[in-house]
């Protein structure tokens, strides 16, 4: 007999169910075996973290080392973006582990600027990098089956353009 907490009433059940131990470092090399993902798609997978990591951290300091009016209204703008990218590092971070991978915790090379056009040019730049490997990633998860990779590329894709529509129209008049 079990008591309900904070209900004062008794629950009476049994089981069936027969208790296995497994120690969890005897299953998870079993699990890590079963990816279905190809090597070339895991290795996307950790390049496109390190591509994450490396523009948080870019825009975060573009965020940080802001000058001059212009910059200062795009200031804000640039902490949103960096807090975005990260939570995508995670994303496909977990997703990676998942398939049997190890996430990196190497940034790809950070290019910060020295003044906010320096600053838009290498974020256009690194927008531009992300979509065309997304759209590589996308199209291998499909080719391999692998719709949860797919899907989750497509979604981080589609925020990716919306970055680089933005620090694309930065300098439009």
């Amino acid at each position: 007999m079990v008591r309900a907490p904070n209900c004062g009433s008794s629950l009476n059940f049994s089981t069936n169910f027969r208790y296995v131990r497994l120690k969890l470092g005897d299953v998870t090399p079993v699990l890590r075996k079963m990816s279905v993902a190809s090597t070339k798609l895991l290795d996307l997978l950790n390049q496109a973290i390190a591509r994450e990591l490396q523009v948080s951290i870019q825009y975060m300091w573009q965020h940080v080392q802001r000058k001059g009016v212009e910059h200062y209204t795009v200031s804000e703008d640039f902490k949103k973006i960096a807090i975005v990218e990260m939570k995508h590092a995670e994303k496909i971070a977990e997703r990676l582990w998942y398939l049997g991978g190890k996430p990196t915790i190497q940034p790809g090379q950070i290019f910060v600027g020295s003044n906010l056009e320096e600053m838009v040019d290498f974020d256009v730049k690194a927008e531009l990098e992300a979509i065309n490997m997304y759209k590589e990633i996308i199209e291998l998860a499909a080719k391999e089956g692998d719709v949860a990779t797919k899907e989750i590329f497509e979604e981080i894709e589609a925020e990716e353009e919306e970055h680089h529509d933005f620090f694309t129209s930065l300098f439009e008049k």
